[in-house]
């Protein structure tokens, strides 16, 4: 695996993995993949690990079931009540897990790339992590009835905002990396018919 985030490192592709629905800290247990590259204790730099967020009215900031480690795990996004695909068919529904959450935090990178595509995949780690949004309450640890600050079990202490993000990604190169205007599709020359 080492390999494999290497190899995504030197292509400048920016990793989101999914921490985990065990309710556990996983700074504490085995939990694999992470970020550390084996036998060196140094973190890969393209890799951000993601806990799942709840509904403030429905529960509380942190899901029960998601993972988190203040260490390990960097940032929370949404993964509760996430309508989406379900597998086996072509029907939607409601969804829940740190699979919810992390296309919540690929979807913003693609964002933030999309109108900034000269930033690093470190740059766009960075915008993410610099912009999450602290509660102003203590929330509830995963797998436990214990209140903490959301900064004791996450890196950042924060859950995602792509506008935030998009504020901090566009103050990072602005000179390089502002948005390009979308080009348009030539006027056509054909008439129309009313039809």
């Amino acid at each position: 695996v080492d390999d494999a985030v290497k190899y995504a490192e030197s292509k400048n592709v920016l990793l989101v993995h999914a921490a985990g629905n065990d309710g556990k800290n996983i700074d504490s247990a085995d939990n694999f993949p992470n970020a550390y590259f084996k036998g060196d204790h140094v973190k890969a730099k393209n890799w951000i690990t993601v806990g799942a967020s709840g509904d403030p009215q429905a529960g509380g900031i942190t899901a029960s079931f998601s993972n988190y480690g203040k260490d390990q795990v960097d940032v929370f996004a949404p993964g509760v009540k996430i309508y989406s695909t379900i597998p086996g068919g072509t029907t939607y529904g409601n969804a829940q897990g740190t699979s919810m959450a992390a296309p919540v935090v690929a979807g913003t990178a693609a964002f933030l790339l999309s109108y900034f595509p000269d930033l690093t995949a470190e740059q766009v780690k960075y915008a993410i992590e610099k912009s999450t949004q602290a509660p102003a309450d203590s929330v509830t640890k995963p797998g436990s009835d214990e209140k903490v600050a959301l900064s004791d079990i996450s890196r950042t202490g924060g859950v995602i905002n792509a506008y935030e993000a998009a504020k901090v990604a566009y103050e990072l190169k602005p000179e390089a990396t502002k948005p390009k205007k979308n080009k348009r599709a030539p006027k056509s020359s054909m008439k129309n018919n009313n039809l």
